[in-house]
């Protein structure tokens, strides 16, 4: 009590001071609040111009009361050092893709369940439903993070450094680099791939090398980190359509002004759309590109690649994501 009054004289004394000079200040004048904004994504894909467009809006629109500093190509660490880095409240913000949520909600894991998403419109649709506002509602209650947007992150592809593959039986053995998600090591095992789970920071070296034969990941990643430098070949097998989720720290959410919240979610909405056209009109190119590249192009057989999917993972995460969110999400 006593140090508010000391705060409230000195407050009372700068303005008669002010005042006395002629200069007006602002009745409610606070410091700025910086938000630490980081991701793995490299400085050159659509994500990270996506998250400058959003820091200078939101500056502009706040007055410069909300700063967002951004530390993108993994500056900060990998996925998961990110992710608990925002829960402990080290950094405020983080976009990542959504199965990684699942290790504190499981039930975060089927929004990347392979084959589950019928077009990027079906997604976004499951995105803004109620079926995520529980997710959602766990997370804040579990990890104190909260989903304040998501992002169309690609369709995704398997690449190979040295062997055509045509069908599934061509991934028997094939050291398959995955990000470190369960559902993501189902799905290599039920082809009958090795998967290798690494840090995409550590992937180009790792291809380049032929520590793993190859990888998986959306048309626009695999350019933005010059995969198809060291992959000879590009399978279009669009097993899975990520959506990326951007994550608040909760108490950083909360000590946000209302109108400073609505600017934030505003600038993500806007800047998020035209990044999914972004990585919409990018996939509809890059396939051409890689080709005029030197990489060979393959359509393999997609039905010998679902079916295993199909028929292990979503009867193995059942018991995890709860009877009938599948089918929940699949029809919505």
């Amino acid at each position: 009590m006593g140090e508010h009054i000391r705060w409230t004289r000195r407050k009372a004394m700068g303005a008669t001071l002010a005042s006395a000079a002629g200069v007006a200040i602002p009745r409610y004048a606070r410091a700025a609040t910086t938000l630490r904004w980081a991701t793995v994504l490299a400085t050159t894909h659509p994500s990270v111009a996506m998250m400058e467009r959003v820091a200078k809006q939101v500056k502009d629109d706040t007055g410069g009361s909300v700063e967002i500093q951004l530390f993108p190509a993994g500056q900060l660490g990998s996925s998961r050092d990110l992710i608990e880095a925002t829960s402990s409240g080290a950094i405020q913000l983080v976009d990542e893709g959504a199965a990684q949520f699942g290790q504190f909600v499981p039930q975060f894991s089927i929004l990347e369940g392979p084959y589950l998403w019928r077009d990027p419109q079906h997604m976004r649709r499951v995105l803004a439903s109620p079926i995520v506002d529980e997710m959602n509602a766990m997370l804040v209650a579990k990890r104190q993070m909260r989903v304040i947007g998501s992002t169309y992150y690609g369709k995704r592809h398997v690449t190979s450094g040295s062997k055509a593959v045509n069908t599934v039986d061509d991934m028997k053995g094939f050291k398959l680099r995955i990000p470190e998600v369960d559902t993501f090591r189902a799905m290599a095992e039920a082809w009958g791939a090795r998967p290798t789970p690494l840090n995409i920071s550590e992937l180009y070296l790792a291809l380049s090398q032929g520590a793993v034969d190859g990888q998986e990941n959306p048309l626009p990643t695999i350019q933005s980190n010059k995969f198809f430098e060291v992959q000879k070949y590009l399978v279009l097998t669009g097993h899975i359509l990520t959506p990326r989720l951007i994550v608040i720290n909760e108490a950083a959410w909360q000590a946000l002004a209302a109108k400073e919240r609505q600017s934030l979610k505003a600038a993500i909405d806007t800047h998020g759309l035209a990044q999914d056209n972004e990585i919409l009109s990018q996939e509809g190119k890059l396939v051409d590109t890689f080709k005029s590249g030197g990489m060979s192009v393959i359509q393999p057989d997609i039905e010998s690649f679902r079916k295993p999917v199909l028929a292990s993972v979503p009867p193995k995460f059942e018991a995890k994501w709860g009877k009938g969110l599948w089918e929940r999400i699949a029809t919505y």
